[in-house]
């Protein structure tokens, strides 16, 4: 079942990510999106770019930095390519999309919504960083899948959308929900998670003994 997760995450981020780079790298910027929007990126097409193609890099390199096989069998190969998705995809993907959330369609709802994505990405980013440096890569791994599960906010957003057209809702009303829904639940379900496999790890609890003053083990 994990690998089954796994591998349809894996799918779907490497899915979006060619998306994004055929509709950016070989079709006129904004082709596909609605007339504000592509009126907005146009405005601001450095910005747009530096955006989608640093977040294609932490699409594509994302899931392969929770491969146990890799780590193992190439740990330079993890390195490098974890510094290629946080100095690329999140760095620069998380600061650009921090700016480009100031034009977002949708107004304010629209703006929040992307702007706190962005700097949560940033945050969890170099949180990820600085635990490794430090040497503590349990706390590394963990930062790392909250960065991730933001990072995934991309293939949500491609999920929702079409879903909500399927549904019927119109655009200008469904956009301002997805900017927040987009992420909001990757990352509640990602610290459950967390917090879940952290119990299952923790060792047994200690209690003292009220009259005796001594420790004992409480056994599962």
């Amino acid at each position: 079942m994990k690998q089954f997760i796994r591998g349809g995450i894996a799918c779907l981020s490497l899915g979006v990510a060619a998306y994004a780079l055929v509709a950016y790298a070989l079709m006129p910027l904004g082709a596909l999106l609605h007339p504000e929007m592509k009126a907005s990126f146009l405005a601001h097409a450095l910005a747009i770019r530096l955006h989608i193609f640093a977040s294609i890099f932490a699409l594509a390199l994302g899931p392969f930095q929770f491969s146990t096989g890799l780590r193992a069998r190439r740990p330079r190969a993890h390195r490098l390519m974890g510094r290629l998705y946080l100095g690329i995809g999140v760095l620069v993907g998380g600061a650009s999309g921090l700016y480009m959330a100031q034009f977002a369609f949708g107004g304010i709802v629209s703006r929040l919504g992307f702007s706190l994505l962005a700097i949560a990405w940033l945050y969890t980013g170099y949180r990820a960083y600085a635990a490794i440096r430090r040497g503590e890569v349990a706390a590394h791994r963990e930062w790392m899948v909250r960065n991730f599960a933001l990072a995934f906010a991309a293939v949500m957003l491609r999920l929702y959308l079409p879903a909500s057209m399927a549904l019927g809702i119109p655009f200008e009303a469904a956009y301002p929900a997805i900017a927040w829904l987009c992420w909001v639940p990757n990352l509640a379900a990602v610290e459950a998670w967390l917090r879940w496999r952290g119990a299952r790890t923790r060792p047994p609890a200690s209690v003292g003994s009220p009259h005796s003053g001594t420790v004992t083990s409480v056994q599962a």
